[in-house]
């Protein structure tokens, strides 16, 4: 079994699941993309943008270290490999990143609304709020930007303005976990909006209280990255 085998493994699981269940926009193409960190190393597995996901090995996936060079893999990596690079600089606690087509989130993306704390479970696992990533072009560097500089609310879901969403996590199954969890929130909140009465958000004191409860789980992420690098 090869070096790297079991973490492209996971990777085309959590893709092909997340294709077949709709969430990356359409099922015979390219759309969206996984990546998990490497542990130890300055490197990722990731998807590639060149087959249908139904279609692909695990052979397939590309494993890519942080300066977006190749380590192994025959075939090009997401033109998104360096908005994934991007987050894991930044943030030591992430350890998979989702960036997903799925639909009720994508609405949000296009009336440019983020997405309040509602509900105490997404508060604990995405954060206080879903922020809104101002647009840029699949791929380039300003896209980069916009979603480095929200990247500081070390919040785990990001709607990307025309475009879709960013899920992040500490383990892949968690950021998998992400995805489902904003596209039932989108969802409810979308209909609640046409409902035309107040919406009530979580109350303060307990939005407050889970961002701790979540921050001190980073903390102890972040060092057990570190501790990894550094052996």
């Amino acid at each position: 079994m090869g070096k790297y085998d079991q973490v492209k493994k996971e990777v085309l699981a959590c893709t092909q699941w997340l294709s077949e269940h709709g969430y990356f926009g359409a099922l015979r193409g390219t759309g969206g993309n996984v990546s998990m960190r490497i542990a130890g190393e300055q490197a990722v597995a990731v998807t590639l943008s060149t087959l249908p996901y139904r279609d692909l090995s695990f052979t397939d996936i590309c494993i890519v270290d942080f300066e977006l060079q190749p380590i192994e893999g025959d075939l090009p990596p997401s033109v998104e490999t360096g908005m994934h690079i991007a987050v894991y600089r930044n943030r030591l606690d992430v350890n998979a990143v989702v960036h997903t087509h799925q639909v009720k989130a994508s609405v949000l993306s296009l009336i440019d609304t983020p997405l309040p704390a509602l509900y105490d479970e997404v508060a604990l696992h995405i954060g206080n709020e879903v922020a809104i990533v101002p647009y840029a072009l699949s791929g380039t560097p300003e896209l980069i930007a916009n979603v480095t500089a929200k990247l500081a609310n070390n919040c785990h879901g990001y709607i990307l303005q025309n475009h879709g969403a960013l899920n992040l996590g500490e383990t892949l199954e968690k950021a998998w976990l992400n995805v489902e969890l904003l596209e039932k929130t989108a969802e409810t909140y979308l209909t609640a909006l046409s409902c035309g009465r107040e919406i009530i958000p979580l109350p303060t004191d307990i939005v407050d209280l889970l961002v701790v409860l979540r921050k001190d789980a980073q903390d102890k992420a972040i060092a057990r990255n570190q501790a990894l690098l550094e052996t």
